[in-house]
């Protein structure tokens, strides 16, 4: 689109990139598992509606899962991959019972020089073993985090996903949240405005969002640090906390079949 290059030639002669928003990616190869069935996570640090370009990624802080409030660190578990040539990570995860379990992510303070100011997403996706559907609201007790009010697992397209946005625990009232789309190269934004979506929590932190497309979708809670950190050269800096959750939903493939039957038994 000629009217994104010529602001993208702007940014680039104004000596900063366009402005993108940041997500770290936490994505199980499933979203419901069976208890002996391994799971693989894929974990980057990207821009997920427009494929990239990934950014390079530390060897997080922790990695982890919760179930039923206890934590089991799988930090020897993560193995060194590339995305778009920079670095990111491999998880693995074998069900040994039935139930959910809350995957944890914290990653090392990301530098953004763009933007002046450092980024610290505490990440997290819930993987149900045996579709028990219990366990899915637990929290990781992470400084900035998402509580699903909806369960994250066995969500159609269409589906209204909701969650309260809580800062220490407390929730956060008008919370700025970011949605994006996993994008597989599918799906082209009609523009800018569209590649990441932005919605406002109401006065008690609550927020929803209906998913129109199968796949996964990242929401980005983003809360200012009330401490700074020392940039590259040596100055107070913002420090930008966010609290992320991953939900997939599914299409539902045989909806013709199922409106067809439901019409005969009607008859």
């Amino acid at each position: 689109m000629r009217w994104r290059a010529v602001a993208v030639m702007l940014a680039v002669l104004a000596g900063a990139a366009p402005a993108c928003a940041h997500f770290l990616e936490l994505i199980p190869s499933t979203d419901v598992a069976e208890p002996g069935q391994r799971v693989t996570l894929d974990i980057a640090f990207t821009h997920p509606m427009e494929g990239g370009p990934a950014m390079d990624m530390q060897r997080p802080r922790r990695f982890g899962v919760f179930q039923d409030g206890k934590f089991s660190d799988l930090s020897a578990a993560l193995t060194p991959a590339m995305r778009d040539g920079k670095r990111a990570w491999r998880g693995q995860w074998l069900p040994r019972e039935p139930g959910a379990v809350i995957f944890h992510i914290e990653p090392e303070p990301y530098w953004e020089a763009s933007e002046g100011k450092f980024i610290i997403h505490y990440t997290k996706v819930i993987v149900d073993a045996g579709a028990t559907g219990k366990g899915w609201d637990g929290l990781t007790g992470a400084p900035v985090e998402i509580e699903p009010l909806a369960r994250p697992t066995g969500l159609w397209a269409g589906n209204l996903f909701r969650g309260i946005v809580r800062h220490n625990g407390k929730p956060v009232a008008f919370a700025q949240i970011e949605i994006e789309f996993r994008n597989d190269g599918s799906v082209q934004a009609p523009n800018d405005a569209f590649v990441t979506q932005v919605i406002k929590a109401d006065g008690q932190g609550v927020f929803a969002y209906a998913m129109p497309r199968a796949g996964w979708w990242g929401f980005a809670a983003l809360v200012e640090s009330e401490t700074k950190m020392k940039n590259p050269k040596g100055e107070d800096a913002p420090v930008e906390l966010g609290g992320l959750i991953w939900v997939k939903a599914t299409a539902m493939a045989n909806e013709k079949t199922i409106e067809n039957t439901g019409a005969k038994k009607a008859e």
